[in-house]
């Protein structure tokens, strides 16, 4: 039979009730003793370059963090499980807390393996510091008030900040428009913030079509051929995964994009795929809340892109911006709890330390508002390919805080679209 580790606190406290004891203090922790973070992040599948590049981020944070001495003068180790289907991945989840005790589980990139982990987290109460992973139904919160787990920014944000640019730049220069988006709640909520958006700032756009591929499909030639055959002036796509490059190669064959502008809001993931072979320019392309060219980066963003890209011959994206951010996060959260408590802090003590203190992340700075949903700054243009890389980089950078992109604490979705200061 297997026990929880509320299960088993339960059973503790009734034992040391009745044995009725004296209370001593609890033993000092050496300070060579690690901090133990847990990782979940996916290795294989449509997600797995996302994963990898977040695991070599939290690795390099790691190591770049204990030279600088540490999380409160004890070292980081990193314990790494693979993030698949939700059913084997929240049994990891519990062999990270229960077996392993780590004192902070971090990663998740699928929202669909979030909404099964997080209430395990709340369970276990054990710490959970979501990379990429929130606890959304579309685009409604399912668990507005966690204890113990910390989400990253919400799905849409991208798309939001995608359609504000389509309204800044391409306004006026189209009337048909057409949407090839994933097959799930994610594609499907993004188009329509889209067509939302446009209908907020006076666009009116006819839409002559819609195209909905499962997650994972590589043949994508027929959806190619209707978008072809409906002819629109604009292309709006939050296609992230691998197809995203196969759509672009097979788009770009046919002629799909002559005369044609582009909307990729989540293109960056793709970053290394996304070919200048096949790629037009002039589209709106999204980083999320890493853009590694960034002109005015910080010192800590240009060394970590050196680095990465000296080691694995390719430019990081916005996975590795989320796990740094995790990890600062949570970093700055126990030190300035060990300050206040003068030793080393509860797990009470640090989650509430958490929220609202601001970080230095890779893409900028960000932090957790006290609904434990994280803001950070996101970065999107229009590209160019006149560049010294094989892919695209942007002739225009817009930054935006989350705070502008993203509904507020317990706000309707669609009540603040059409309400909202958007910063357009």
């Amino acid at each position: 039979m297997k026990f929880t580790r509320r299960q088993v606190v339960k059973g503790m406290g009734v034992a040391a009730a009745a044995a009725s004891l004296p209370a001593f203090p609890a033993p000092a922790i050496a300070k060579d003793k690690p901090v133990k973070i847990g990782i979940l992040a996916p290795r294989s599948g449509v997600a797995g370059t996302a994963g990898e590049c977040g695991r070599r981020a939290a690795e390099w944070a790691a190591a770049r963090m204990n030279k600088e001495g540490g999380i409160a003068g004890r070292p980081i180790e990193l314990i790494i499980e693979e993030e698949t289907s939700p059913k084997d991945t929240v049994e990891r989840f519990r062999r990270l807390v229960l077996q392993e005790e780590v004192d902070c589980v971090q990663g998740l990139i699928s929202t669909g393996t979030s909404l099964a982990v997080a209430p395990a987290a709340e369970e276990e109460r054990a710490l959970m510091i979501m990379w990429d992973g929130t606890t959304q139904d579309g685009v409604n919160e399912t668990m507005p008030n966690p204890r113990y787990v910390f989400r990253s920014t919400d799905n849409e944000c991208e798309a939001v900040m995608g359609s504000l640019l389509a309204v800044k730049y391409f306004k006026g220069q189209f009337t048909k428009i057409a949407g090839v988006n994933p097959d799930y709640s994610y594609g499907r909520n993004n188009w329509a913030a889209f067509q939302e958006i446009l209908k907020r700032y006076g666009i009116e756009a006819e839409v002559v079509a819609e195209q909905w591929p499962k997650v994972g499909t590589m043949d994508l030639t027929s959806h190619v051929a209707a978008l072809k055959a409906a002819a629109p002036d604009l292309i709006f796509s939050s296609m992230l995964f691998a197809d995203l490059p196969i759509f672009m190669k097979q788009g770009y064959a046919a002629g799909l994009f002559e005369n044609t502008k582009v909307v990729l809001p989540a293109a960056g993931w793709q970053l290394n795929q996304l070919s200048k072979e096949f790629m037009p320019e002039g589209v709106i392309f999204g980083h999320n809340t890493l853009y590694f060219a960034h002109p005015e980066a910080s010192d800590l963003q240009k060394a970590f892109v050196e680095d990465y890209m000296d080691r694995y011959k390719e430019a990081p994206h916005w996975e590795a911006d989320r796990a740094y951010f995790a990890l600062a996060a949570y970093k700055a959260g126990v030190e300035a709890a060990y300050e206040a408590s003068g030793g080393w802090p509860d797990l009470d003590e640090i989650i509430d330390a958490i929220p609202g203190r601001e970080v230095q992340s890779l893409g900028g700075p960000g932090h957790f508002r006290e609904d434990k949903i994280a803001v950070q700054v996101f970065c999107q243009g229009l590209s160019t390919n006149d560049n010294e890389y094989s892919f695209p980089t942007l002739a225009t950078i817009d930054t935006f805080g989350a705070d502008q992109i993203q509904k507020p604490a317990g706000a309707d979705f669609w009540d603040w679209i059409r309400a909202a200061e958007f910063p357009v």
